[in-house]
């Protein structure tokens, strides 16, 4: 494990937006990067935990930003980018299965031995994140889940299908980054809020054919069939998500949302009845961009309620 200190490179064309130190794991000769920020003071409370934020796609941690410089004044707050997304290393010889990256999140929680876990998941993140979370479940405490999806589901946006066909979607994703590209136009709803650091940050580490493998697998990696290699990992996740139907969890939902629509969001509360939903009806599947200054408040209201009901029960 490792930390750097100077700013990357890549960092620097929006450096003011990305104010974190770099950390990395080494995972079989890959280096898998995460931020781990905390208090000042590094006085976290006990009853706090350790608030794990998981990205989805074309996204990594940058995505967070906001949330946590505001919520790692009180907390400690883990951002991990999974392998070929973000600051970590994108080999060409990693399979970029659903499975391979909850394996590697895995490991990351196993190293750092991360405890009492808030996760924060979003896209992708949801089924990564809930698959460590129904492998792990003794670490994890609760939930806060934005536009996101853990079960099966054959709905599949036409501009993603397309992504999916061979050769043309390779061109279209990895030759022309036009999933990434897309992603600043029709995954947010505030455009204003895109300037050209926010654009840079989010495109930055997708600047190759090599460097957008991720992106790529990602897409081809929805299993919509149970012939899909990922297709068993992902009914194993959503078999697994009942046990957490006492656990305190938040839905955090951008109405306007084209891929993870509410019916994804209906779906959620089906199985999470005791859960609370926090639905925003100008925010777009970037809900982080849109409504971040809406979002903070809710998400400290609801860490802080639970905080204090875990304080009491642990008397």
């Amino acid at each position: 494990m490792s930390s750097a200190h100077a700013v990357d490179p890549l960092v620097r064309q929006f450096a003011d937006e990305y104010p974190f130190r770099s950390n990395f794991l080494d995972l079989d000769g890959h280096r898998y990067h995460y931020l781990d920020e905390r208090p000042s003071n590094d006085s976290v409370d006990d009853h706090a935990g350790t608030l794990l934020m998981v990205h989805g796609n074309p996204t990594w941690s940058f995505a967070w930003r906001k949330l946590i410089v505001d919520l790692s004044r009180n907390y400690r707050v883990i951002a991990v980018d999974h392998l070929g997304c973000g600051l970590s290393d994108k080999p060409a010889d990693f399979a970029y299965t659903l499975d391979g990256h909850i394996q590697n999140l895995s490991r990351l929680i196993e190293s750092l031995d991360l405890r009492d876990i808030t996760l924060f998941a979003h896209d992708w993140g949801g089924a990564i994140g809930m698959g460590v979370a129904t492998r792990m479940a003794d670490r994890f405490r609760r939930f806060v889940l934005f536009n996101t999806a853990a079960f099966r589901s054959t709905r599949i946006p036409l501009r993603i299908a397309v992504c999916r066909i061979p050769v043309l979607g390779a061109l279209g994703v990895r030759g022309l980054n036009l999933f990434s590209r897309a992603a600043l136009h029709m995954a947010v709803e505030q455009h204003e809020r895109m300037t050209p650091a926010v654009r840079a940050g989010y495109l930055a580490p997708y600047n190759s054919w090599a460097n957008r493998i991720a992106v790529h697998r990602f897409v081809q990696d929805i299993p919509l069939k149970p012939s899909h290699p990922s297709y068993d990992v992902l009914l194993g996740i959503e078999n697994g998500l009942a046990q957490f139907e006492h656990s305190p969890m938040l839905f955090v939902w951008g109405e306007r949302d084209w891929c993870f629509t509410t019916h994804f969001l209906d779906e959620f509360e089906r199985r999470f009845p005791r859960a609370e939903t926090f639905r925003i009806a100008d925010a777009g599947h970037y809900v982080f961009e849109d409504a971040h200054e809406k979002i903070i408040p809710r998400v400290r209201e609801f860490l802080s309620s639970t905080q204090e009901l875990n304080r009491i029960l642990s008397q």
